[in-house]
């Protein structure tokens, strides 16, 4: 099969990012490498993965099974909460850089606020991190419209995106346009609600009309917004289904269907983090 090309969204920055990613969330040991491997050699060319995920040395491994330059993939990480501290961000960096056998990071995020370290000392290592050349943007993860206001002045510039839960039962439709306002990019992670949507009436019912799965109306829901997704498959299968995505439109009446499921069913609670 073909490789369907990609489209990209632009940072503030001026640097792009492909508005379809794949997700490592829960994937380790050789079915990451392997699921890795397989997402770029079916096109994908924008990887996320996270320290707390423990699979640095898979997705590293996984990528580099690839004859693709690493210059073409973009490849996304985390800090996590209890290492938000100036120097354990730099270190963090530096390790990742090494776990993943890469020179650079495309994006570095926050993955969690934590209200015990102050973020000028988290983002000024991260903007050290970026003039060094070992990061080339920042972001945030988990940040509500609050906490985004809460972001130092000197480095609101560079803030890039913002990754958090969106998907049809979780419509967060202030966030975003507050985010569109500031010019930072969102990221849904758990974009199909893990699997959860699948079930819904609305969506099956849209899915039949244009002969596609209710994975890709739910995502393709999301890209229509401008919403970079990353969906998560060990499956072939589902891994060629979450890209194809680009060579067909949602009709506005079936957005807004969408729109109007907004459940606000959050599956990730942001008070029962570890």
């Amino acid at each position: 099969m073909g490789v369907i090309k990609v489209k990209k969204i632009k940072f503030k920055s001026g640097n792009k990012i492909p508005i379809v990613g794949f997700g490592t969330w829960n994937l380790n040991g050789k079915e990451c490498e392997k699921a890795v491997e397989n997402a770029i050699e079916f096109g994908y060319r924008h990887i996320d993965t996270a320290d707390y995920y423990g699979n640095h040395k898979e997705v590293g491994k996984g990528i580099n099974n690839t004859d693709i330059d690493r210059e073409k993939i973009f490849i996304t990480s985390k800090v996590w909460k209890t290492d938000l501290q100036y120097n354990n961000v730099l270190k963090a960096a530096k390790r990742f850089l090494d776990e993943l056998n890469i020179n650079y990071l495309d994006l570095l995020l926050i993955h969690w606020p934590n209200d015990e370290i102050n973020l000028s000392e988290t983002f000024k290592a991260m903007l050290e991190l970026k003039e060094d050349g070992l990061v080339k943007d920042i972001g945030v993860s988990n940040f509500t419209i609050k906490r985004l206001k809460e972001i130092p002045d000197f480095v609101k510039e560079d803030v890039v995106l913002n990754q958090v839960e969106f998907h049809p039962y979780f419509y967060q439709k202030n966030l975003l346009d507050y985010c569109i306002e500031n010019e930072i990019r969102i990221t849904a992670y758990a974009p199909l609600a893990r699997t959860e949507v699948f079930k819904e009436k609305i969506i099956r019912e849209i899915a039949d009309n244009y002969d596609k799965t209710p994975a890709q109306i739910s995502l393709k829901w999301l890209i229509e917004k401008d919403l970079i997704v990353i969906p998560r498959s060990s499956s072939n299968e589902h891994i060629i289904e979450n890209k194809e995505l680009f060579n067909w439109k949602l009709a506005q009446k079936d957005m807004k269907k969408i729109d109007n499921i907004n459940k606000q069913k959050r599956l990730v609670d942001p008070f029962n983090i570890f």
